[in-house]
């Protein structure tokens, strides 16, 4: 009987540097579980790779930039936003996803991340909320919820956290979602809705941090995290973003949030052409590059 060599290929690798794995997340970490979904929302939602880019910031989720095989961004701590907003502007075809954490993106970065929600500017944000300053040391982040300790809060955090989808609903987001590491097939589907969408969309995945959030607050290792996001997680789609607060040991309210149209503003790319159309008439011209419409 000759012997026949089998190849294991796995679909996700096909959007993966190889040559970068194994990654630097840690055991039980969730970022490479949501890069998973992202795969597979990719390839059911048939997206144009050639005419997709990936903007990622400073942190432990900041790292997705440069490990998928796609055109990709890993830039300065806070300006993920600004710098996707840029390739938006110049490209207008492109379908830009920021990738980052709730650190990069919610603390230094958070001014533009809601003048961005505010602007309704075409992106595509998944903030991976592990909540806590995870790189730097496991400091109190502004989605760290109360009585949480932390590097720089050893006997509890008492400032008020962040709810993020409430946040952004109120900047002006048009799709707001929320899921958990433990949500594969949900968080798939929610990324591929948020393709579909035209504006300012984010996606909230909460993902577990044992080396520093889980130990310090004795709540286990990753796998005991996904038993507690199965165990307190209850959809509610459509929930008053006002009431889906996060707290350190309570019930995880989780779904699509918002999903709504912007009227007749539009987004910002329509805005700015329709502008320049109406204060410049005939001596505005505009490069087949740039095509706002």
């Amino acid at each position: 009987m000759s012997e026949q060599t089998v190849t294991i290929h796995n679909p996700v690798e096909d959007f993966l540097r190889m040559d970068r794995i194994p990654h630097i997340w840690c055991p039980g970490c969730g970022i490479g579980t949501s890069v998973n979904s992202f795969a597979h929302a990719l390839t059911d939602a048939n997206i144009d790779r050639k005419n997709l880019a990936i903007v990622s910031g400073i942190g432990c989720t900041g790292r997705v930039a440069g490990y998928v095989n796609l055109d990709s961004f890993h830039t300065t701590h806070g300006r993920a936003i600004p710098f996707a907003t840029g390739l938006k502007l110049a490209n207008p075809k492109l379908n830009v996803v920021v990738y980052s954490g709730d650190g990069d993106l919610f603390a230094i970065g958070g001014n533009h991340l809601i003048h961005a929600a505010r602007r309704n500017i075409d992106l595509k944000v998944v903030c991976i909320n592990n909540l806590v300053f995870a790189m730097t040391g496991g400091q109190t982040a502004p989605t760290t919820p109360g009585d949480v300790v932390t590097s720089t809060n050893p006997y509890g955090t008492y400032d008020p956290s962040f709810n993020l989808p409430y946040l952004v609903e109120a900047a002006g987001a048009v799709y707001v979602a929320r899921w958990t590491a433990f949500h594969v097939k949900q968080l798939a589907r929610s990324m591929e809705e948020m393709f579909a969408k035209k504006g300012f969309s984010f996606i909230e995945v909460l993902s577990p941090c044992p080396t520093l959030y889980q130990r310090r607050n004795k709540m286990g290792d990753g796998l005991d995290t996904m038993k507690f996001y199965k165990q307190v997680s209850k959809v509610r789609n459509g929930a008053p973003t006002n009431e889906v607060a996060l707290t350190k040991s309570g019930e995880i309210v989780v779904g699509k949030f918002v999903d709504r149209e912007r009227g007749d503003r539009g987004d910002y790319g329509n805005l700015m052409h329709d502008s320049l159309v109406d204060a410049l008439g005939d001596d505005y011209v505009e490069t087949e590059a740039c095509s706002c419409q």
